[in-house]
């Protein structure tokens, strides 16, 4: 017994790459990636809501792919691309679904709003023009206790809009 309670208490190395940063660190087993996230490499733009996975305010994208972090542990995400609210603007450019739920008014308190907006960008990775049910669905493990959810679609809308635009901006060859 105590050796095993001595194995739970060693820390583990972890290598992830986070917002296209490799970060390293020696972690305990059981640390919550939300955890990690916010305390050791100050990232606080991905919020503790709930803690029982029921809020989405902790999502992030992993390897692209929604995941709340609350429900993932730290050494599960090793050797992961992890992507926070932080990383989608680029440049000192707003990302299109960040832009969005600026024009679009899309948050009041905005605590949700960071899990808001990556459940949103992990829908338009995979559907560039989601249909409002298919919003709705996309972003149905979120929650947000201040909005009716019509200015979070309609913000998602807009970036949906403006990523596609810039989609056709990019296929699009010049006439000779």
């Amino acid at each position: 017994m105590e050796e095993v309670l001595r194995g739970l208490a060693s820390k583990m190395h972890v290598e992830i790459t986070v917002n296209e940063q490799k970060k390293e660190a020696d972690v305990e087993p059981r640390l919550l990636l939300v955890h990690f996230l916010r305390e050791n490499l100050s990232l606080t733009g991905t919020h503790i809501g709930c803690d029982t996975s029921n809020c989405g305010a902790c999502t992030v994208l992993v390897n692209g792919k929604a995941v709340k972090s609350c429900t993932m542990f730290t050494v599960q995400a090793s050797g992961k691309e992890v992507m926070t609210v932080e990383g989608l603007a680029k440049g000192g450019k707003l990302h299109p679904i960040q832009e969005g739920f600026w024009e679009k008014h899309g948050l009041q308190c905005g605590y949700c709003t960071p899990g808001m907006m990556m459940a949103g960008v992990a829908l338009l990775q995979k559907n560039s023009n989601p249909t409002e049910e298919e919003i709705r669905r996309g972003i149905s493990g979120n929650l947000c206790r201040c909005t009716g959810y019509v200015k979070i679609v309609e913000a998602i809308q807009y970036a949906a809009e403006k990523l596609r635009e810039a989609q056709q901006q990019k296929v699009e060859v010049p006439a000779r």
